[in-house]
């Protein structure tokens, strides 16, 4: 792998990058995870998107356990080069361990977060 491509990320203190996984075809935000170097590369390497789990303080390929795998199309890299914005086509339509399309669900309407998306899938029958 070409460290030119690594070496322009900045990674945080931890050794992490945010990464927004949007939707190829939509441009809907699906949702934001973090990314090491290593799950960086294994993303580019295997062209579906793996993430860090800070909770787990592990890997973790994105399907892994629910088969709703996001395949890569693109990455993009902001102006800070902080953040990484991955277009993805998301197998399964279901992005949050919520069971909704998007982990971006809920909006702020009459003084309160309302939930403005449906849950497609029982979490119970995904994980």
């Amino acid at each position: 792998m070409d460290n030119a491509l690594l070496d322009a990320v900045k990674f945080n203190s931890e050794g992490l990058v945010a990464a927004i996984a949007q939707d190829a075809d939509s441009g809907r935000v699906l949702m934001m995870a973090w990314m090491n170097r290593q799950a960086l590369q294994l993303t580019i390497a295997e062209q579906r998107a793996v993430y860090y789990s800070r909770s787990r303080r592990a890997l973790w390929r994105k399907g892994e356990s629910s088969g709703h795998v996001q395949q890569l199309h693109a990455i993009e890299l902001d102006c800070d080069g902080d953040t990484l914005l991955l277009q993805v086509t998301q197998r399964g339509g279901i992005a949050c361990h919520t069971g909704r399309q998007s982990c971006f669900y809920r909006s702020w309407q009459q003084r309160q977060w309302l939930a403005t998306e449906p849950v497609l899938k029982d979490p119970k029958e995904i994980y």
